[in-house]
């Protein structure tokens, strides 16, 4: 493995890991609906699992309300079914030919637990941002002592790399910073 190969698949663990965290924080209920908390759900239909964003329509007609029009209205009780058991906290209510989630008002105590939630979350991403810069800082050693860099090299990969996993991490700790606002603001 080259130098290039090395920040390849560190930059690819950086960029998954912070979104890996983006992508959960916009899955937790802040109390305004969003597309986003059911788009990635999966249903049994036609024989296979699909996203509820590839079979349905997802918009949001107010702030608290997330409204879904199967595509097939033969999927209904399918997409249905899968919010019952997707656990985020919020009953579907079947109105014709749309399904209507109407999100319940977070308490105080919910809300901090929210918050705790997200925290466990972004060090989660933190952890993997941790694990890529391991891997690379590894792989240009190991690069160095098979004769593949030279010292100098070795520590200006470092140094690049450090700086890499400061931003990532940055990214992080923003992303759950604008989280804890969103989910603190009553």
């Amino acid at each position: 493995m080259d130098e290039d190969e090395i920040f390849l698949q560190f930059e690819d663990g950086l960029e998954k890991a912070v979104e890996h965290a983006s992508k959960e924080f916009s899955n937790i209920n802040t109390g305004k609906a969003n597309p986003q908390m059911v788009e990635g759900i999966m249903v049994d239909a036609y024989g296979s699992q699909m996203a509820i964003r590839d079979m349905a329509a997802i918009s949001t007609p107010d702030n608290r309300t997330i409204a879904i029009t199967p595509w097939d209205k033969g999927t209904l009780q399918a997409i249905e079914k899968a919010i019952q058991v997707s656990n985020i906290g919020i009953t579907p209510a079947v109105m014709g030919d749309v399904i209507r989630l109407p999100l319940p008002e977070l308490t105080g105590e919910r809300r901090h637990e929210l918050v705790k939630l997200v925290g466990k979350q972004a060090e989660d991403a933190r952890v993997g941002v941790r694990k890529a810069r391991h891997d690379a800082m590894d792989g240009i050693r190991k690069l160095q002592k098979d004769g593949g860099i030279s010292e100098d090299d070795t520590k200006r990969c470092e140094k690049e790399i450090q700086t890499e996993t400061d931003n990532s991490i940055k990214k992080i700790n923003d992303l759950l910073e604008a989280k804890e606002k969103d989910l603190l603001q009553v």
